[in-house]
């Protein structure tokens, strides 16, 4: 199995990630098998130490045999295509909730028995020294206190598994998982062998967020042979691993928000049992006064001990959580870094060389043009059901609207036939009126003729005088 190493680590014992074996890191490497691969932009070469392109990031890399496994300088044997159903992942970030629950209890169990011996004076006295302060802190402080320090170490049990989740996963970025001999680029021909060697290695390391990322690049490729494919795979890879691990402090969070609840909830109950205690029915007794004002001081104590309790923990485990958090951040990161750096650049599906394999890059240009059809028609589906709803709107709004105006049109039409109607009736009235006068001043002069009968009326008519005139 070929291991990888940081440069400074030349000279050093460590233990073999895969079968605990002490090793000696060798002082320089041999140089690499010739590989036509550029070193990935950004990273520094290691100094003092030789190694191929894909290790630049990771350090350079040295073969540690194991028994009863082939030495790397013999051939690589030949890749028979074969049905791969990859392996059982485990959880790479969520420990055990029950192991976690049995460790807290455990841890409470100890820390509370170290406590007790160091109780001094009976129960309720003042504390003597530090130590007894502390035993009356987690020991005498009710229910809350006990709840608090539970919670405490169930979270550190919790943070703990986590830990050890997060060493194997650095133990298994140790592995040469595209090693240089199988060939200087990943394509068709020899995905296969570089699928077959993920297999091989050690079952407790392969089930690690690395090597499970790189094997379904890989398998991915060996079905496509498409490296945007590949990229965008690695990408979403990438943010699931980042929301389960993200997912997997939600329970320690809760513990940090309750530890300093459960801290006011103790301050509640200490200020009630000491507003409680209070008796000044008989000021006259000062024993019982004074009693009463004891049991006063007791209750203040358990509520300012809670509170305080319960914000000395809290702070203490926001520490070691946000470390380990940043820690996993860091792993994800690098796994990033190797996928982007490493990985992709040796992926080679034809597409991109000079003078390759044209039919890898008919293949590409068909799939790219049918994807591009795909999507046109996807697009024009899309547009062709916007525009039927924007029509069928349309002739909604037009229906709408020519029912308004005709509901308009009749109400015009009622309006204007009951203002001619009331016009009409305005001016027979009128004209009835104007009849009935005109009737009645006939039938006056008619009686005014019949009065005068025969009688003679003599009109004189007075000439009017003019401007000029001499009159």
């Amino acid at each position: 199995m070929q291991l990888k190493v940081e440069p400074e680590m030349a000279g050093k014992i460590v233990r073999c990630p895969g079968c605990n074996t002490k090793l000696s890191i060798p002082a320089g490497t041999a140089p690499p098998p010739p590989s036509n691969l550029p070193a990935p932009s950004g990273l520094p070469a290691p100094s003092n130490v030789t190694a191929p392109a894909e290790s630049d990031a990771f350090g350079s890399e040295y073969e540690h045999e194991h028994e009863g496994t082939t030495s790397a300088e013999q051939p690589a044997p030949s890749y028979m295509p074969k049905e791969r159903g990859g392996w059982e992942e485990t959880d790479p970030a969520n420990p055990n909730p029950w192991l976690a629950i049995a460790i807290g209890a455990v841890a409470s169990s100890a820390w509370f028995g170290i406590m007790f011996p160091f109780g001094k004076g009976a129960f309720g006295t003042p504390p003597q020294n530090t130590m007894d302060y502390l035993h009356d802190l987690f020991l005498e402080r009710t229910w809350v206190n006990y709840t608090e320090t539970f919670f405490f170490f169930w979270a550190i049990a919790l943070l703990y598994l986590k830990g050890q989740k997060l060493r194997h996963q650095k133990d298994a970025m140790y592995l040469d998982v595209l090693p240089a001999e199988l060939g200087s680029e990943i394509n068709r021909e020899n995905v296969g062998h570089f699928i077959d060697h993920l297999y091989k290695l050690p079952g407790r390391l392969r089930d690690s967020l690395m090597v499970n990322r790189i094997r379904k690049g890989l398998e991915l490729f060996e079905v496509r042979q498409n490296n945007g494919e590949v990229s965008n795979m690695l990408a979403a890879q990438s943010n699931i691993d980042g929301a389960r691990i993200g997912g997997s402090y939600s329970l320690i969070k809760v513990f940090l928000w309750a530890i300093p609840i459960l801290g006011f909830i103790g301050t509640v109950l200490g200020l009630s049992v000491a507003i409680g205690s209070i008796d000044l029915s008989d000021m006259t007794n000062m024993d019982k006064v004074m009693k009463s004002f004891g049991q006063v001081t007791s209750g203040l104590g358990t509520a300012f001990d809670t509170t305080l309790l319960g914000l000395v923990l809290a702070m203490f485990l926001n520490f070691p959580m946000n470390a380990l958090a940043k820690s996993e951040d860091d792993n994800l990161n690098n796994i990033d870094a190797f996928c982007n750096e490493v990985l992709l650049p040796r992926l080679n599906d034809g597409g991109g060389v000079a003078g390759g394999d044209s039919n890898g890059m008919m293949d590409t240009l068909v799939k790219a043009v049918a994807n591009s059809q795909k999507e046109f028609l996807i697009d024009l589906n899309s547009l062709s059901k916007q525009i039927k709803e924007q029509a069928d709107n349309l002739d909604k709004r037009a229906a709408a609207h020519q029912q308004r105006v005709d509901a308009e049109f009749a109400a015009a039409l009622n309006r204007m036939r009951d203002d001619l109607t009331n016009s009409v009736k305005d001016s027979v009235k009128t004209t009835t009126e104007y009849t009935r006068a005109l009737s009645s001043g006939i039938q006056s002069l008619n009686t005014l003729l019949s009065e005068l009968g025969g009688k003679q009326i003599l009109i004189h008519q007075v000439k009017k005088k003019g401007w000029f005139s001499r009159d």
